[in-house]
């Protein structure tokens, strides 16, 4: 810190030190006085600020008044446009008007219905520059204007206009109709062969596109063209000051009315037309190369034409300029009050915090010797004292976690232990195997070693198997049940090759095969089929096993299906009765269903006199989905 900051420094500690010791014994304390002078310099710099956050506060409510007016005045222009558009048709006489276009050239009435329907037209509105009758199959148009104060009517032959940007516009609008703008400069590609307009009495072209009622083919354009007259009236309305712009944007872009062309080519070429969405809400933000523009518009609902205002941001805050100079002096000079301050008081706060961090650091190395000094009774001097209780206790933990982890290893080598008991089974099995081979007992060998290939496959550490490993195991458990019904149990398959990879639960289809054989096999003398089967639907892989056994009663299916809806957690640990253990495979199924895959996936089981049908719903995406 400079020289004289540390005299600053020193004063203020000479001045303030009987107060600063009173306050010093409370962490409290020292907080509020922090926050007291921080407090205080806040609102003090704000109460120089508002003064320029008022005047601010008023340019916004100008730029409120500025929407509302390009509200209000949007919506007359869109009023003037949908009356061109009911000026363009023929009302009640479209009829007589379609038939004197088709037979002008050949009948003088029709011909002087057409001239007289124009003159009529052309009367009828003040903002009417000229009026141009293309007939589309006689390549020629019927134009009407004023010459010395006469209405003239004349008919001249004129090239095809099938290449005029207007014109194909207006052919494939669903309106049969097109804007022409006669302020943007056009090449010469796209005014060849265009009508002979002055563009600098007319402000926009309207063409109407005539179709035949019974062929829908094109007869005719009728294209009006108007002068600036309405449109000034109409936006003299809106607030204009110097530096301000205002335009007037056709939906496609193409500029109608502006004040300034050249600012209009600028805001063109940068962009700035792109920006005038719906989304930005009328509102947004733009800069050219000179000045930054608030920029206000107004999106008609009905085509999207925009009337545009950009507003300087320069202009804007021009009468904040001088007040916001002020404030930043003032701020800065409270800022550097403030930082000596609060550098002054926080190093007398975090001294006995650099301390205790300093002994927490040594803590978390691993330096259980640890111990912080106490000073005082303030709030860090209760914060030490409780550290170095949490030292003690460490250690003491350390000490019972030690004797807990000889346990846990213990513990271990006794499931190890038990581990051997299954291995000695599946031995003794082999054995038994060979001694019944020695002896020709092929009968014996063979369920021996199904046996023996079952409690391999059930002991074996993986929750989750391929459905090529379930169907193999299926197999040697239906063989051992094979040896107990004989006969009376057939064995179906109908698997989809492609869900021979499918990954489930293991032992999943032996706990459906099971309660076939409880409640089909076990319940009737005569022959059950079981009928294992996989197909896939849009939504999932479905894995089914079905029997023609007599069926599960009414009554008992809801119970399962009810005892099915139950969280796994929530089960009854006593007190189990007899149907609810019969259904605790079913039960414990699902639950693994719901873990693994998600609440996408179900068990689902249907009965009645004719047989049972247990279904294994998976979600298409597999087990990658949910875990």
């Amino acid at each position: 810190m400079p020289e004289g900051g540390g005299i600053i420094k020193r004063t203020l500690y000479k001045l303030f030190e009987p107060v600063l010791e009173r306050i010093s014994r409370r962490l409290a304390n020292k907080l509020i006085l922090l926050f007291t002078i921080i407090i205080i310099l806040v609102v003090t710099s704000l109460t120089f600020i508002s003064y320029g956050m008022l005047r601010k506060e008023s340019v916004n409510s100008s730029i409120s008044s500025t929407r509302s007016n390009l509200l209000l005045v949007g919506r007359n222009l869109e009023s003037y446009l949908d009356g061109i558009g009911q000026l363009s048709l023929p009302q009640i006489s479209y009829d007589e008007f379609n038939y004197a276009i088709l037979h002008e050239s050949e009948d003088y009435g029709s011909k002087m219905y057409v001239e007289d329907y124009l003159k009529n037209l052309y009367f009828s509105r003040s903002d009417l520059e000229a009026i141009y009758l293309y007939v589309i199959k006689e390549h020629k148009y019927y134009y009407v204007t004023k010459e010395n104060y006469n209405i003239t009517v004349r008919v001249v032959e004129h090239p095809p206009i099938e290449n005029l940007p207007w014109y194909k516009r207006a052919l494939a609008s669903p309106f049969n109709r097109s804007y022409q703008s006669l302020l943007k400069e056009r090449t010469p590609e796209e005014s060849q062969g265009d009508y002979p307009i002055n563009s600098d009495k007319s402000f926009m072209g309207y063409h109407r596109l005539l179709r035949s009622i019974v062929t829908r083919e094109p007869q005719a354009v009728l294209s009006l063209y108007f002068n600036n007259s309405v449109t000034n009236e109409i936006m003299k309305d809106i607030p204009f000051s110097e530096g301000e712009h205002l335009m007037y944007i056709s939906p496609d872009n193409e500029p109608f009315a502006v004040d300034d062309r050249e600012f209009y080519l600028q805001s063109e070429q940068a962009g700035l037309l792109q920006q005038l969405t719906p989304a930005q809400g009328g509102r947004l933000t733009w800069s050219d190369n000179e000045q930054k523009y608030l920029v206000m518009y107004d999106i008609s609902q009905k085509e999207g034409w925009k009337l545009v205002k950009p507003i300087p941001y320069k202009q804007i805050y021009e009468a904040a300029t001088t007040t916001r100079k002020l404030s930043y002096s003032i701020g800065l000079l409270f800022l550097i009050v403030s930082v000596i301050l609060v550098s002054f008081i926080s190093n007398r706060i975090t001294n006995p915090l650099k301390n205790l961090s300093l002994q927490m650091k040594r803590f978390s190395t691993g330096s259980f010797d640890a111990e912080a000094a106490v000073e005082g009774n303030d709030e860090i001097a209760y914060l030490s004292r409780h550290f170095n209780k949490m030292v003690e206790k460490t250690n003491e933990l350390i000490n019972e976690r030690y004797k807990m982890k000889i346990v846990e290893k213990n513990a271990v080598l006794k499931a190890l232990e038990a581990e051997i008991n299954p291995h000695f089974l599946y031995n003794a099995l082999q054995a038994i195997s060979t001694k019944a081979l020695k002896n020709d007992n092929d009968d014996i060998v063979e369920m021996v070693d199904n046996l023996a290939l079952t409690l391999r496959y059930c002991i074996s550490g993986r929750d989750v198997v391929q459905a090529r490993e379930e169907l193999k195991h299926i197999e040697r458990y239906l063989a051992l049940q094979k040896a107990r019904f004989g006969s009376r149990m057939q064995v179906e398959y109908d698997w989809n090759e492609s869900l021979l990879e499918l990954r489930i639960p293991k032992l999943s289809i032996q706990t459906l095969v099971e309660n076939c054989i409880k409640h089909a096999l076990e319940k009737v003398s005569n022959t059950v089929t079981i009928r294992i089967e996989a197909h896939i639907t849009p939504a999932h892989s479905v894995i089914s096993v079905l029997d023609d056994g007599p069926g599960i009663t009414e009554k008992r299916l809801q119970q399962v299906l009810s005892s099915l809806q139950i969280q796994w957690e929530d089960r009854g640990g006593e007190g189990t009765e007899e149907g609810d253990n019969e259904s605790i495979g079913l039960k414990n199924l699902n639950t693994r269903l719901k873990l693994l895959y998600g609440e996408e996936a179900a068990l689902v089981i249907a009965s009645d006199e004719h047989g049972t049908r247990m279904d294994m719903r998976l979600p298409r995406g597999g087990l990658g989905q949910h875990v």
